[in-house]
């Protein structure tokens, strides 16, 4: 340590800069909470990749939560390289209150740096025995939801985001019936949890609930693992596209030295190998081959976006999850 102090007080009276760190050999990827076993797969891809081009050795560490929680958690110190999320707020706050990134950090990938997507879907027991078929149904008092927190889950406020932009369409753009049906829905959820995958296990493994809102890579993966005798995936007529994004954490990158792995780790998802793993696992892909060797696993539907029912993610922001608006008035939490 003495001679590392020394040799970098003589560099800089030479003028030679400091001591350069070495770059680290491992990352920390924040994500989602239903995501683990996806970028598990991802991860030992990347790494056999890196390995191939560089001769290096890389760790990739997995945190995953809620991802508004896991937003906050970096806000409050966790040294996250990069993120992988479910909701482009999420992301955004990490400019908008701390500018850990910069404001134009959806530019720097394609598809507005969201390798793939999804939108929310249900999962219902064998043979749906409630004949669960929309989102209408969902509000009957006879039926009880399950899906997590949109407090604390992306997740979550896709639901939400789902049922508003139905009711929407079905009461002719009637806001005042539009949240009276999220609140009808909310009171049919007999328990929120804070994440998707906790959601999942409460459906599945507590059997508590007759059907599960998440999204539709969770469906249907969870039905895959756990039986297809068991469970049936239900793909509604209309849903809302759920976006995917991922940025590097400048200000953790920048100190830890580990941009060039970090960027070349985001960058491995809009591959050719990376796109068909996140295709095996039922997300929804922008790779033109890829999408053509998977297309019979998913079924058709309609998928509204957030720009053209809610006016962007800024204007949706402020008029539904800031303090006070539409989601504090209509969110009933037990």
């Amino acid at each position: 340590m003495k001679k590392l102090f020394l040799y970098a007080t003589v560099a800089l009276a030479l003028g030679l800069g400091p001591v350069k760190a070495a770059e680290p050999t491992d990352i920390l990827n924040v994500s989602y909470d239903v995501s683990r076993e996806l970028y598990e797969q991802i991860n030992k891809a990347f790494n056999a990749a890196y390995k191939k081009e560089t001769g290096k050795d890389i760790t990739v560490n997995q945190s995953h939560a809620g991802s508004s929680k896991q937003a906050r958690s970096i806000l409050e110190g966790l040294e996250a390289d990069v993120v992988t999320f479910n909701q482009v707020t999420d992301v955004q706050v990490l400019h908008d209150k701390g500018n850990f990134i910069p404001a134009d950090w959806q530019s720097r990938l394609p598809n507005k740096s969201s390798p793939y997507y999804s939108f929310p879907a249900f999962l219902v027991r064998a043979g749906n025995p409630k004949h669960i078929k929309n989102w209408d149904d969902l509000v009957r008092d006879d039926v009880k939801v399950i899906f997590p927190n949109p407090k604390t889950s992306g997740n979550a406020r896709y639901t939400y985001l789902a049922a508003y932009a139905y009711a929407l369409e079905a009461f002719n753009k009637d806001d005042a019936k539009a949240q009276e049906f999220v609140k009808k829905l909310f009171a049919n959820v007999p328990v929120f949890d804070t994440g998707g995958r906790a959601a999942t296990t409460t459906f599945a493994e507590r059997g508590i609930g007759d059907v599960l809102i998440t999204f539709e890579a969770e469906v249907l993966g969870t039905r895959k693992q756990l039986g297809e005798t068991k469970y049936d995936a239900i793909v509604p007529p209309v849903s809302l596209l759920a976006e995917f994004p991922v940025t590097v954490v400048d200000k953790v990158v920048d100190k830890r030295g580990s941009r060039a792995i970090a960027e070349s780790y985001l960058k491995f998802l809009y591959t050719p190998e990376g796109q068909d793993i996140l295709a095996q696992n039922f997300n929804r892909v922008n790779d033109e081959t890829v999408k053509a060797k998977y297309a019979a696993q998913f079924p058709a539907t309609r998928l509204v976006t957030v720009e053209d029912v809610f006016g962007g993610w800024d204007k949706l922001s402020k008029e539904h999850f800031a303090e006070g608006g539409i989601l504090d008035k209509v969110f009933t939490k037990r």
